[in-house]
């Protein structure tokens, strides 16, 4: 509706709409938007009836230029992520990740016990 193309009007005119989806970001919002600007601007609506003419409709001169488009029109871009590559040092090679894992997690786990140890050690003196 942001493009100003009624849900209704949408599939008479090329383009699939799915009812269910929702825009989860405004980025993702604006560039679907103006994705649907460009492709009604290129698009070129013939007369239904030749007596009727509507508003949206083409003008003579845009039906007498129309080419049928096959394949993609307006593909989606998507930017590919750059990866940073970095020269492997001795230590990224004797790093074992599993290990560090397991580490972390028995230290999690006991963490609590840890804690309170000392307290109880302080007790026991008091006594």
């Amino acid at each position: 509706m942001d493009a100003g193309i009624p849900k209704k009007l949408a599939p008479t005119i090329g383009i699939a709409v799915d009812h269910c989806r929702k825009n989860r970001s405004l980025e993702g919002l604006q560039t679907n938007v103006q994705r649907l600007k460009t492709y009604k601007t290129k698009l070129v609506i013939f007369l239904r009836h030749a007596r009727k003419v509507k508003a949206g409709d083409s003008t003579p001169e845009e039906l007498a230029n129309a080419t049928q488009v096959q394949g993609d029109y307006l593909p989606i871009v998507r930017e590919k992520p750059t990866m940073e590559l970095v020269k492997l040092t001795s230590e990224m090679k004797s790093f074992k990740a599993y290990d560090k894992i397991r580490l972390e997690r028995t230290n999690k786990r006991h963490a609590g016990a840890r804690a309170k140890r000392p307290s109880e050690a302080e007790e026991e003196e008091k006594k």
